[in-house]
């Protein structure tokens, strides 16, 4: 009896791991990069060369799950179909050590002044070196001369170690006025981001510290600063530092406005001012990528998964995003926008699948008809009766068309707000603070605007050419297909709406 226990016990766990590894075509993203398989998390070494964006990631090149960190890596030409190619800095195992290849950056070497170049300007990509059975994390280089396929570790690493558990997430630029290079890391626990120099990119000295301003959260991750000139103007430019952490909705990111000397940054804003780069639940270790065309600031994240497994893959990048400083009523702010470069090509991504509506009144619910949910939304409202408006998307109905599920997202007009309801459809798996999520927004002229990607498993919001965004992660049915437009409380009219499916035939 024991032994046929045994059987049945063991026979069981083979069914729920088998159940575990079943595919889940219905919620794998299509034109937001993920890994063809395993999981995959923040967004490593963005750097622009030769026509292509390079991609570099966490990446457990083994399982579906965190674990054995190395870089993944792929490449695009438009930031929507990718490239993907063989693991470029592989966690190394040794008989006494451990190195997991963590979180960091890439520049291209354009003068060679680390002279670590074979003829040609070398790639140089910094890391920290996770070593969890020495409870140390410390700051390594390699190099590329093949284009960035593949790396050899620096012969004299680490080039920044402390001696601390928590010590991570290098990320390098040139900065001009200086005429040096400037790496930014998180000292984690003590809630700050370190600043180093180096004029060869191998010795580096300590130049400041910035922290315990804004939300402290958890520890500070993930540190980058960029330039961006306000409403445009290059005379009037400004550096936003950025920092990754844990807060109350779970995984988030804030920005600080001010300046840079080239040694030291100082906050235009109250020390104890928090502003967040996305008011969602997913949002996570973004980065920008360097030497983008055009010197665009364009930022990557990457979306924290959720409350349901998928298979064989597990994790995705968001949308990469433009960055903008704008003057608002509350002050200088960051916008950020799905990037120009394939808002420019959504005609040539979509294969000509969009339609178009203008001046549609609404008073209740009006049907646009079925999805593969994988669309994107243009929409401006006039807002001055209704008292909610916006769309209600992957829409599960019964045969009498009665509607079980759906996800809203729309405006509130009377409390300001942009807003992601999942009540109707994400019970369960999402944690119940995160249900509603909302952000505030004021209408221009009795108008909002509404941006809205919905690809398979992943929502981003931009309200108002992206002064807010709310991104967040759902799970609908593989029947969910419905989608419309309401209004609520009264009358509005649907000025402009544009919708590009996306689906590839997928």
């Amino acid at each position: 009896m024991k032994k046929i226990k045994i059987i049945t016990a063991f026979l069981w766990l083979i069914t729920l791991n088998v159940l575990a590894q079943q595919p889940t075509p219905q919620w794998r993203p299509v034109y937001h990069f993920t890994s063809p398989t395993n999981w995959l998390n923040d967004p490593n070494g963005l750097i622009y060369l030769n026509g292509e964006f390079h991609l570099y990631f966490q990446y457990n090149p083994f399982e579906n799950k965190w674990g054995h960190m190395s870089w993944g890596h792929a490449t695009s030409k438009d930031l929507v179909n990718w490239k993907n190619l063989p693991v470029a800095i592989p966690e190394k195992i040794t008989k006494d050590t451990t190195t997991m290849i963590f979180s960091g950056s890439a520049v291209l070497d354009k003068n060679n002044v680390s002279g670590l170049g074979n003829g040609k300007a070398p790639i140089l990509a910094f890391y920290t070196a996770d070593l969890p059975k020495q409870h140390n994390e410390s700051q390594y280089m390699a190099y590329s001369n093949d284009g960035g396929l593949t790396f050899t570790n620096y012969a004299k690493n680490p080039i920044i170690d402390l001696n601390k558990k928590d010590f991570r997430d290098p990320n390098v630029w040139w900065h001009e006025a200086s005429k040096q290079w400037i790496m930014t890391v998180a000292m984690v626990d003590e809630h700050q981001a370190r600043f180093y120099g180096s004029k060869n990119l191998k010795d580096w000295t300590m130049l400041s510290d910035f922290g315990k301003q804004g939300s402290q959260g958890s520890g500070w991750e993930c540190p980058f600063m960029v330039p961006l000139a306000v409403n445009g103007n290059k005379s009037n430019t400004k550096w936003i530092l950025v920092i990754s952490l844990f807060g109350p909705k779970g995984p988030t990111m804030q920005y600080f406005i001010g300046d840079f000397d080239g040694k030291t940054f100082k906050n235009d804003n109250d020390a104890k001012l928090t502003l967040l780069i996305d008011e969602g639940d997913s949002f996570y270790a973004g980065i920008p990528w360097n030497d983008a065309p055009k010197n665009q600031r364009i930022l990557l994240g990457w979306l924290q998964p959720g409350g349901k497994e998928t298979f064989p893959w597990k994790g995705q990048m968001s949308i990469p995003r433009d960055l903008a400083l704008k003057t608002t009523p509350d002050g200088v702010r960051l916008f950020q926008q799905p990037t120009s470069f394939i808002t420019d090509n959504l005609k040539k991504h979509s294969a000509g699948n969009f339609i178009t509506k203008q001046n549609v009144s609404l008073n209740g619910n009006t049907d646009l008809g079925t999805s593969k949910n994988t669309y994107w939304i243009d929409a401006e409202f006039s807002v001055s009766d209704a008292k909610n408006i916006g769309f209600k998307i992957a829409q599960l109905k019964d045969e009498k068309g009665n509607i079980l599920k759906e996800i809203e997202v729309g405006y509130d007009v009377v409390k300001k707000q942009i807003y992601v309801d999942c009540s109707r459809s994400e019970k369960g798996i999402k944690n119940d603070k995160n249900i509603f999520q909302s952000a505030n927004v004021n209408p221009s002229k009795d108008k909002i605007k509404l941006q809205i990607l919905l690809d398979k498993s992943s929502l981003e919001v931009f309200g108002n050419g992206g002064e807010k965004v709310i991104t967040t992660m759902v799970f609908p049915d593989e029947r969910a297909m419905g989608f419309s437009a309401f209004a609520t409380g009264g009358k509005a009219i649907l000025n402009n709406l544009k919708v590009w499916d996306l689906s590839k035939g997928k």
